[in-house]
């Protein structure tokens, strides 16, 4: 199983980036999907997620509003809209699969499946 990230860049503040995650093996489409972020010398964390029909989403507090995750099972792949970044959403994402959205209350806590990451820059 492969998760395939992209769609990282540099980009001013207030811009827009759409990451796309392409996953190889169609038993992930019966899985739920992730977005994760990790900052310099910060934790991992997630950033928002999907269940495998797409019917229920995640958004962490910081990206809500801002953010939207899709999928589109018919082409394997996963999609993080994100628009009116800021400096703070500097990090490198990944994606992720479990075979569940919640565990124990919490998001994908510890995802089966991560893809590497895609570098995201927000600068002036």
């Amino acid at each position: 199983v492969q998760l395939q990230a992209s769609g990282g860049g540099l980009v001013l503040p207030g811009g827009s980036l759409r990451l796309s995650c392409v996953f190889s093996d169609n038993t992930l489409r019966d899985y739920a999907m992730g977005w994760f972020r990790q900052a310099p010398g910060q934790d991992r964390e997630v950033v928002s997620a999907i269940s495998y029909t797409g019917g229920t989403t995640y958004y962490a507090d910081s990206v809500k509003g801002r953010f939207t995750i899709s999928r589109d099972n018919a082409k394997n792949t996963v999609y993080l809209q994100m628009n009116g970044l800021r400096p703070e959403d500097t990090a490198v994402y990944y994606c992720a699969a479990d075979r569940w959205l919640t565990e124990d209350d919490k998001i994908m806590p510890e995802p089966g499946y991560w893809g590497q990451g895609t570098l995201v820059t927000v600068s002036s």
